[in-house]
């Protein structure tokens, strides 16, 4: 099923707002399969959004929501047996589904960069961090060796590293300062769009605040917009401007963080939200029963209904379609037009 993109009008209390700016990053209907020997799964079914200059928004859900491949698919970066089988993904007006694959490699770290998940197997064990740094500014038309090492090693002493880093190699850096190599490698191009991927499931706590706040404040600089991929729903509360709740590859609510926290309207958000654990109720924790589905066998109608205490007949059989409630998008029949079912 198709659906439209949706805009809403952020309040000034919200994060950042349109303001009648331009979105930075439309994503428009994409849809993203697999094929395997078991049949298809639908990893992204119909997801859109936009994104505006300077805006952070976090895609949070449980593994095999399919946040990872909506990363994956705004790089072009997806690899058989997956494939990107519909939609948009339009960063500073330009498609870049429709790019060829030169236009698209020029595209990544200049309009759109990717911080990945694992930092230590991102980095070439072999090679020095400055020429890894190099490559990506050749890649992109860069000649002038002085000039290119300037750029980078301002880069990284923008995310708070030595200019010596420029001549280690990754194993001679902790976990943190790679990540944060990383970072520096995103920002290299000055991108309009940056994706970050987990970028900090494998660190300690300390480090990780320290990673989030270089992300923070080199993209305030830039003031490119992020978008941040994780389970950590207090990281997301610390960082983020709105949140986009995930689900069996689609979109199920999308709204700013602070009413995410206080008014979640879908059933899953309800439900990720009261799973945190709080000091009103030590002890007790809230679990979301059953399990996600198989992307192979997703359910009919809407893919939560077998978890969903609020289940109508109607969520059995048809899909919701994207509502529009203040600063809610939200896809669930609870919020359609009044029906028998209810």
């Amino acid at each position: 099923m198709s659906t439209k993109p949706v805009r809403l009008e952020w309040n000034q209390s919200d994060g950042a707002g349109s303001g009648g700016v331009k979105p930075v990053l439309q994503i428009k209907d994409l849809h993203v399969s697999y094929y395997t020997d078991a049949g298809r799964a639908k990893a992204l079914d119909g997801v859109s959004l936009d994104l505006f200059p300077g805006e952070k928004l976090g895609l949070v859900g449980e593994s095999g929501a399919g946040k990872s491949t909506m990363a994956l698919a705004m790089m072009r970066m997806i690899k058989p047996p997956g494939r990107i089988e519909g939609g948009q993904v339009i960063v500073d007006g330009v498609d870049l589904v429709g790019l060829s694959n030169e236009d698209m490699l020029k595209a990544r770290l200049s309009r759109i960069a990717y911080i990945p998940q694992g930092a230590m197997n991102s980095l070439n064990p072999v090679l020095r961090i400055g020429a890894q740094m190099m490559d990506a500014i050749k890649a992109h038309g860069g000649k002038d060796k002085a000039a290119m090492k300037k750029r980078c090693i301002a880069a990284l002493e923008a995310v708070d590293l030595r200019a010596s880093v420029f001549e280690n190699y990754a194993h001679e850096l902790s976990g943190g300062m790679k990540q944060r190599v990383c970072i520096a490698i995103g920002v290299l191009l000055e991108p309009k769009v940056i994706v970050a991927d987990e970028p900090t499931s494998a660190l300690d706590v300390v480090t990780q605040r320290q990673v989030i706040d270089t992300i923070d404040r080199v993209c305030e600089q830039l003031g490119a917009a992020v978008i941040l991929i994780g389970h950590d729903m207090g990281l997301m509360a610390q960082f983020v401007d709105k949140v986009a709740v995930f689900y069996a590859g689609r979109l199920a609510e999308l709204t700013g963080v602070y009413q995410m926290f206080t008014d979640a309207k879908h059933p899953y958000a309800h439900a990720l939200i009261d799973s945190l654990p709080n000091l009103e109720n030590k002890g007790h924790f809230s679990g979301i029963p059953g399990v996600a589905p198989a992307l192979l066998r997703l359910p009919s109608g809407c893919a939560f209904h077998p978890r969903c205490s609020q289940a109508m007949e109607i969520c059995r059989t048809t899909r919701p379609k994207a509502q529009t409630l203040g600063n809610h998008i939200v896809e669930c029949h609870l919020y359609s037009e009044p029906t028998e079912s209810r």
